[in-house]
């Protein structure tokens, strides 16, 4: 599994997503996403792309098919080269509707929801789902964010705020996540909040009555955060092939589907492709919504990062990130990509006394991004968390090769899948091994139809590194023998 093309995705510049997919064979394709990214907006003028090397990295293509691509469209005059400068957008491609915004004059250089409440008495080692390695935050980096920020701020950063979260930020947030998550959007249409849990209960307040489907594996506090709005959640069935979207046709009443498309959890697995039209299909014929939750859409270790599905249709999908996995949950630093129909609805329902999150780690975050400290930082976590992976899975082939994985490309867990009626005494042989980690079964809506499947969910991120190999030890003796 450690192959060169893997580590080198892992480990290379600025994250930038491109559909390589039409006719013409790979250059063409490149051409052509590279000309669309610049044209609809998601590349600003101004912004500096990845190497050559970089870029081919991450795409699995060869560097000359990047270079003289490269070089095609600085002929253009779509992108623009200077020596010790890079590669940047030119100036004067602005898309249909941004003419007359501000846009910076040079580029950045460079959820899910909380996991689930504290429980007293665990285990020496936690494996249960929902919390990075907080260990591994960049404090130094921080830091130096936060000062920089501080003395750039202006005076009025230090009042209230406003619902909408500061413009830094929003502004920032627009570039990153066109250029690495293939989201659409502008800052006007990008609201802050403290997490995910706020994002997801502003929404469904806003969304009013009515039901919202969520998937039949997933987190029981969403479901309760949903119902406690006033809406009624129904579950959507999910298989190997993520959430079953074709069911949402045959639900009445269905306000918005609540999706985690890009790396279904707990499950692992994404969305295919027939069902993420589907599930388009259907908020565009009914005039619904679906809430994308991209909880952990820049972990993914063995190609490039799957993009958000929000790119497919801005005006019918609400694309919900957070800071809690790629950083840590104590910053309370969220956001939400609104449609425009959307925006004024829930602003006026965030502005009646919501909690709202510091201006002035909104403000250091903006500069974290902007600085290209926010890059290395993933690029660095997502090399740690694949050597974990592979340790685990590596350890499994080797010591437990009868236990199946699955759920590994992407994430910060992975599922075990166990015999049946096996799951619960195994998670209590874990805990007598000093190990706290959760059964599938534990992520179940109790109202859908079909029972749950026996398997462990174990989280890899949260055990230091220095003590990861006795995890694995006591891991591999709480597990059932082969036969």
């Amino acid at each position: 599994m450690e192959d060169s093309w893997a580590n080198s995705w892992a480990t290379f510049g600025r994250d930038l997503h491109l559909d390589l997919s039409g006719p013409g064979g790979l250059r063409a394709a490149l051409l052509r996403a590279l000309r669309e990214a610049v044209r609809s907006g998601r590349l600003a003028p101004g912004t500096r792309l990845p190497s050559s090397r970089s870029l081919a990295a991450d795409l699995g293509i060869a560097r000359n098919t990047v270079a003289d691509a490269y070089a095609e469209l600085v002929a253009e005059g779509w992108l623009s080269a200077r020596q010790g400068s890079g590669t940047r957008v030119a100036w004067g491609h602005l898309p249909d509707g941004v003419r007359g915004r501000v846009l910076p004059r040079t580029a950045p250089t460079a959820r899910r929801a909380p996991g689930p409440p504290h429980r007293a008495g665990r285990p020496r080692f936690d494996l249960t789902a929902g919390t990075p390695d907080v260990a591994a935050f960049p404090r130094t980096a921080w830091l130096a964010a936060a000062r920089r920020a501080l003395t750039a701020a202006p005076s009025e950063a230090f009042g209230y705020g406003t619902p909408a979260g500061r413009p830094e930020l929003r502004a920032v947030l627009a570039d990153y996540l066109a250029r690495a998550r293939g989201v659409h959007t502008d800052p006007d249409r990008i609201v802050l909040c403290t997490g995910f849990m706020q994002g997801l209960a502003l929404l469904s307040r806003t969304l009013g009555a009515g039901r919202l489907a969520t998937e039949s594996y997933g987190l029981g506090f969403h479901r309760d955060v949903i119902e406690r709005a006033g809406l009624r959640t129904v579950p959507l069935g999910v298989d190997e092939h993520g959430a079953r979207t074709e069911e949402l046709a045959a639900l009445d009443d269905l306000r918005a589907a609540l999706l985690t498309p890009a790396h279904q959890f707990p499950t692992g697995v994404p969305l295919h492709p027939d069902r993420r039209a589907a599930a388009v299909n259907w908020a565009r014929a009914t005039g619904g919504y679906i809430l994308e939750d991209d909880y952990d859409g820049e972990f993914r270790y063995d190609r490039q990062p799957v993009g958000a599905l929000q790119g497919l249709d801005p005006d019918h999908v609400v694309y919900l990130g957070t800071a809690s996995k790629s950083l840590a949950p104590a910053l309370r630093l969220a956001w939400m990509v609104l449609p425009d129909r959307l925006v004024d609805p829930l602003l006026a329902v965030k502005g009646t006394g919501e909690w709202q999150s510091g201006q002035l780690e909104q403000l250091t975050l903006a500069e974290f991004i902007s600085s290209g400290a926010y890059d290395r930082h993933l690029r660095g976590m997502r090399l740690r968390y694949r050597r974990r992976r592979d340790q685990l899975v590596a350890a499994l082939a080797d010591r437990a090769p009868h236990v199946h994985v699955s759920g590994i490309a992407a994430g910060l867990h992975a599922v075990l899948e166990l015999p049946p009626g096996t799951e619960q005494s195994l998670v209590q042989a874990a805990r007598w091994q000093g190990l706290a980690l959760e059964g599938l079964s534990d992520f179940h809506d109790p109202a859908a139809p079909t029972p749950p499947r026996d398997a462990l969910v174990v989280a890899y991120g949260t055990p230091p590194d220095h003590s990861f190999a006795g995890v694995l030890d006591a891991l591999i003796r709480a597990l059932p023998p082969g036969e």
